[in-house]
């Protein structure tokens, strides 16, 4: 492509509302357009790095047996009723009506979708097992879009879904695609890590995310700094630290007056925060919930509503509510006669010995509460793990670090297939529910992350995998004949090598074209100057500050040899 002739709505200057380098650098570099909060146009150089990718992705999908087709983003609301997800989903469903007042949804995943056609093509066990996908658009009313495409209304995602007869044969379609997985992110040029990861809306019995590691990440990760074990904050478990038992004393109530939170319970008492047994009362869908963890604890809020068997409102509850159910105001709320729906008992809590906590009573604390003798719960992990606590798999310290995450598999089961009377008959001739998986990639986060990770303070500087394009021959004068005539030729050989290449014949300065080259982030550029005379040119590579002086029959060769280093097709 002749830059000349090319959309490059570059900026030299950084929009006021991109927060993070990819946001930033994707804006500047004319990647996306912003048309409304949470919704982009993708731009020339923009579809292009997302067609590489989704490209990777097919490759990857389709050696694994999977089979692609494409599903409307527009979905009737009787299949999500079918489910139990049209109510459950929440606010950040797209929901609209046609002239006929038909409810429909603009998809912000499809499992209901690949559900009605399994259960409406799958009839026998000889069809499976089945892997089904798309890439495709979704659409979801994020309450709080943010970082560009890194949290956006309308994004692309490659979404897919295995249906097995049985347990075994879905532990083998998951395994499948966590391969597939590693090498499309490995491809892409991508350093990821796979953790542990709590369900959500999708729902199933295990699931697992493909994290990068990013200090502007909107998830945290719990690491262990031994063994492989890692897993998303909201699943993230930790062995409980069990403090040596005490004899139980008496219980006794202490006049505590205005002495509400914790540091000012820890002054007043003269002790630690690990002393304490802080509670916490949420409303869920109407229900009343306290969870009462350590002093020095948060509250894991996945955790708690998954303990509970899910919520679609789930939040802090309000000062009246909090009086109703404990007869006192905020701050004095405790385990001890509390009159909640549900009581939840961390289970550091329960190991605890004599330990101070609210009296439900205003102005007063109890000294020497004891779990099973003075307060009896649901004991569990109702806690955030945190930098320094033990792994759960062998003993050894955990260290928290933020990521974005990438791509997620999930473990279904029967959930949607037994809700929908997806089923297939058995080689004995009974009627069984399919055992489905879901596996997610966001293909725009994947672009968004590959900056994140491969930029530096001049622009991107993508692997050559996924770059827009893989060289720019520039010219230095476009008025010089001889160098235009030797740049025309370099273009030409490299395209008919099937090298995706541009030209920068634009009647700009040599110093412009390099920054444009630089922030676009373009693997190789061969720049035509002076030394055309001597039967030479530049040889540079955008992730490397020297520049190489070849002879320009050596060009075709250098260019070749890159893609064989880097492993990637011409």
């Amino acid at each position: 492509m002749r830059m000349s002739k090319m959309l490059i709505p570059t900026l030299r200057e950084v929009p006021a509302e991109a927060e993070i380098s990819s946001h930033k650098l994707m804006l500047r570099a004319g990647m996306i357009k912003k048309m409304a909060s949470g919704v982009y146009n993708l731009m020339p150089f923009g579809i292009r790095v997302i067609k590489k990718i989704e490209d990777i992705i097919r490759e990857e999908m389709d050696d694994t047996g999977a089979q692609e087709f494409l599903a409307s983003a527009l979905i009737p609301s009787e299949l999500w009723k079918e489910s139990g997800r049209w109510d459950a989903f929440g606010p950040e469903m797209f929901r609209l009506k046609d002239r006929n007042q038909r409810e429909f949804c603009l998809g912000p995943t499809h499992e209901e979708v690949f559900t009605d056609i399994a259960r409406d093509e799958i009839k026998s066990y000889k069809q499976l097992p089945l892997n089904l996908y798309q890439i495709q658009t979704k659409y979801r009313d994020e309450r709080r879009p943010r970082f560009g495409v890194m949290r956006s209304r309308e994004f692309i995602m490659k979404d897919a879904y295995s249906f097995d007869i049985d347990e075994q044969g879905l532990d083998k379609s998951y395994n499948d695609m966590y391969k597939a997985y590693k090498n499309i992110f490995k491809r892409c040029g991508l350093e990821t890590s796979c953790v542990e990861a709590d369900s959500g809306a999708i729902g199933g019995s295990g699931s697992a995310e493909f994290m990068v590691k990013s200090e502007i990440g909107e998830d945290e990760v719990a690491f262990c700094t031994e063994c492989s074990y890692a897993a998303n904050i909201e699943k993230a478990t930790a062995v409980a630290e069990i403090a040596e038992k005490e004899e139980p004393k008496e219980l006794n109530k202490v006049e505590t007056p205005d002495v509400r939170t914790i540091d000012e319970l820890v002054e007043f008492f003269d002790t630690t925060s690990k002393k304490f047994g802080k509670t916490l009362i949420f409303n869920a869908d109407g229900k009343t919930v306290a969870v009462v963890v350590r002093g020095d604890r948060e509250v894991n809020e996945v955790k708690v509503v998954n303990a509970i068997g899910g919520a679609i409102e789930f939040e802090l509850a309000d000062a009246e509510t909090i009086r109703r159910v404990t007869n006192a105001e905020v701050g004095f709320a405790g385990p001890i006669g509390i009159k909640t729906d549900i009581l939840l008992i961390d289970r550091e809590i329960a190991e605890m010995s004599n330990f101070i906590t609210g009296a439900n009573d205003t102005g007063y604390h109890y000294e020497n509460a004891n779990y099973g003798r003075d307060f009896e719960g649901i004991v569990g992990d109702y806690r955030n793990a945190v930098e320094g606590d033990k792994c759960p798999k062998c003993g050894k310290t955990i260290t928290i670090a933020r990521g974005v995450e990438v791509g997620h598999i999930f473990k279904l089961g029967t959930k949607y297939s037994a809700a929908m009377g997806a089923n297939y008959i058995d080689e004995n001739g009974k009627n069984k529910p399919l055992v489905m998986g879901c596996y997610g990639i966001g293909v725009n986060r994947t672009m968004a992350a590959v900056i994140e990770q491969h930029h530096d303070d001049n622009g991107i500087i993508w692997p050559l995998s996924v770059a827009p394009y893989h060289v720019v021959v520039v010219p230095v004068v476009t008025k010089n004949e001889e160098q235009m005539k030797v740049a025309e030729e370099i273009y030409n050989q490299l395209k008919n090598a099937g090298v995706e290449v541009l030209i920068d014949d634009r009647k700009e300065r040599v110093g412009v074209k390099f920054k444009d080259a630089d922030l676009i982030g373009i693997p190789m550029r061969i720049t035509v100057g002076k030394k055309v005379s001597e039967g030479k040119v530049e040889f540079k590579l955008r992730s490397e500050d020297e520049v190489q002086i070849i002879e320009i029959n050596e060009v075709l060769q250098k260019v070749k040899y890159e893609f064989e280093k880097n492993n990637v097709r011409l």
